[in-house]
């Protein structure tokens, strides 16, 4: 009776709904906006909300998360600007139909799924949070630094026809992210003695660019054309389109939810991952992936909303956080005077059962919200071109100066959109360039971790890969995919097909 007392209480409160919708429909807006994260809109609401009751913070902070992750996905679709990293292999094949003029059923495909990818996340974290959380904390560094790698391999995936391209734009992207000081020694890494570079290149300020400004100029070449006109005879996708990806959407929401529960990932990781098994498992596909492809939707919006309910496992249940809004979700119940993890589940339960009601209103009014304004929001693609690429230009740089409020970040912006343009124009696929970015940080890290505790000895760090079951699950996964890239193994199951 107290769990279902715990459940109802945001809904029988109105305050509390409207918090909830308020946030969810900021959150959207925000997500779609480049440069404005989540993870700075939660913050900022730390210091608005300090002098509030508990309930109506989490409330309106769980509103935005949620509307956030989704909103990401509208520029992504229309502009080709992520707005949020959970958002870039969504503009791998959004963008395409929007080209095609099927902006409208792309938003809807990715409202739906989005939905049901929440769904999932949200009932593993009221079910199944104890389990999820056991098997997270079972990840050691080297664990880590293996998931990493598998992340790497996904260029695979990303880079199109020629793979030795996508592994020099996957370098270029390492390279890129190990700019600044190193983590353990402090030394100057690529910033050739200059000062501004020892905090490292903005990681907003590089997706902007390379997948912005890149796009506008792009555009150029084609300013004389007209401008897709947009079929919106259909919004919310048939029943049959959602029964056949189900199986797809399920498999990728549990990729969600795990890689969401590791400490340190995020939803951008899961929705790569989830892109790359789509590919893997998609046997024939009514359109190419990259060209349009709705696997290509279906995979990284499910995980990528599925990875919200996967982060609030561990923080629940180890005060542990997910991701950088869990983190400072954890503050905040610091600051309201409650202690996230083992004790918190025992001493206030209902504060556990809260927050599952409160995600699972804040999904229902996402796919409310997402399913509404798509007429209005698709004219953006219809704008003749002389007014979308300044429009383009604005919002690229708004976002990267908006992420530190430093000029410089416009400047990196600016030079990386110009190189990613050059890239495009030689056949250079812009996605491993960002996932190499995204995934340095985390392999140098648990790298250095791993080697430190095995008495930096590389004989060791492998016997304790090898011994452990885990690590040693991760490592077959890493030598298969390799083996999947070899010509004898293609040819191998071109001659069993």
């Amino acid at each position: 009776m107290d769990i279902l007392n715990a459940l109802l209480v945001p809904l029988l409160d109105i305050k509390l709904l409207a918090l909830i919708a308020a946030g969810t429909m900021a959150g959207i807006y925000i997500g779609a906006i480049p440069g404005l994260s989540v993870t700075m809109a939660v913050s900022i609401l730390i210091s608005f909300t300090f002098s509030w009751d508990v309930l109506p913070a989490l409330s309106l902070m769980i509103g935005i998360f949620m509307g956030g992750v989704y909103g990401g996905s509208r520029t992504a679709i229309l502009l080709n600007i992520p707005g949020a990293p959970s958002a870039i292999a969504t503009a791998l094949d959004g963008y395409p139909m929007a080209q095609r003029g099927e902006a409208g059923e792309a938003i809807g495909v990715t409202t739906v799924m989005s939905f049901f990818g929440g769904l999932i996340g949200i009932l593993v974290l009221a079910l199944a949070a104890p389990a999820v959380s056991d098997f997270a904390i079972r990840f050691q560094p080297r664990d880590f630094m293996l998931l990493a790698i598998l992340g790497l391999l996904l260029v695979g995936s990303l880079s199109g026809e020629s793979l030795m391209k996508g592994v020099f734009a996957g370098s270029l992207g390492l390279m890129i992210g190990s700019v600044g000081l190193d983590p353990l020694t402090m030394d100057q890494r690529f910033t050739f003695g200059s000062p501004s570079l020892m905090g490292g290149i903005s990681f907003i300020a590089v997706m902007i660019g390379m997948f912005g400004v890149s796009e506008a100029l792009m555009q150029l070449h084609t300013i004389k054309s007209e401008a897709v006109k947009q079929k919106i005879s259909r919004i919310v996708p048939r029943f049959s389109t959602i029964r056949k990806h189900l199986p797809l959407s399920l498999q990728t929401s549990a990729i969600g939810v795990v890689v969401g529960a590791l400490p340190g990932t995020g939803g951008d990781i899961a929705a790569l991952m989830a892109y790359d098994h789509a590919k893997r498992v998609t046997k024939d596909p009514e359109v190419p992936f990259g060209k349009g492809a709705i696997e290509g939707l279906v995979a990284p919006e499910t995980a990528n909303n599925a990875a919200v309910g996967g982060a609030f496992i561990p923080m629940m249940t180890l005060g542990i956080p997910g991701d950088a809004v869990t983190a400072i979700m954890i503050g905040a119940l610091f600051i309201h005077g409650l202690n996230p993890g083992p004790l918190l589940m025992v001493q206030q339960p209902h504060m556990f059962w809260f927050i599952v009601s409160a995600l699972m209103i804040a999904n229902c009014f996402m796919l409310l919200f997402g399913l509404t304004g798509i007429r209005l929001f698709v004219k953006v693609v219809e704008l003749p071109r002389g007014l979308l690429i300044p429009l383009i230009l604005l919002l690229s740089i708004v976002g990267a100066y908006a992420v530190n409020n430093r000029l410089g970040d416009v400047y990196w912006m600016l030079g990386f959109g110009v190189l990613g343009y050059f890239m495009r124009l030689y056949g250079y696929s812009l996605g491993p360039v960002i996932l190499g970015v995204i995934l340095s940080r985390l392999l140098d890290d648990n790298w250095r971790r791993a080697i430190i505790s095995e008495q930096e000895s590389l004989p060791m760090l492998f016997k304790g890969i090898l011994t452990s079951p885990l690590s040693a699950t991760l490592m077959a996964g890493v030598v298969l995919i390799l083996l999947s890239k070899t010509p004898l193994w293609r040819r191998i199951f071109r001659k069993r097909a």
